[in-house]
């Protein structure tokens, strides 16, 4: 199962205030062993939503709104995408993280979509075998840029 691995923003890290060098330490000692037990995909840091933006969707209507976002608790600072077996895991492995932020923090995990959970709308998989191919062809220019 895959399992995506949300930090909350705190007002420090709207901020720009960047880690320090022990949790940074920290922070990469965590990281190898997540690689070492093949649950890390994927992880990193997000820019203050000063530097964002969102897209407002209404109907064929699109409208840019820039950055700050006003709501802190509701805004993510960095991720990670894990492969691991259950959510149980998830929450096992995100136990065991130093606490990213200088304060109290929160971390949300949230699973990922498979293709198999789309199988009811998508009983050919005509759709499933597309996406893996796009999957596959995103891959290889990922690679090719190596």
């Amino acid at each position: 199962m895959k399992f995506m691995i949300l930090v909350k923003a705190t007002k420090d890290s709207e901020d720009g205030v960047l880690p320090s060098e022990e949790l940074l330490t920290a922070m990469m000692k965590y990281n190898e062993e997540l690689v070492r037990a093949g649950v890390m995909i994927a992880g990193e840091g997000l820019h203050p939503s000063s530097k964002g933006a969102r897209v407002r969707f209404s109907g064929t209507n699109r409208s840019v709104v820039d950055g700050p976002f006003a709501e802190t608790k509701e805004l993510v600072s960095g991720f990670w995408i894990w492969q691991v077996r259950s959510k149980e895991e998830a929450i096992e492995w995100v136990k065991r993280m130093p606490n990213p932020m200088y304060t109290d923090s929160e971390v949300e995990i949230r699973q990922v979509f498979s293709p198999e959970d789309f199988a009811p709308i998508d009983p050919t998989g005509e759709m499933r075998a597309k996406e893996e191919r796009l999957r596959a062809e995103s891959e290889e220019r990922l690679a090719g840029k190596k």
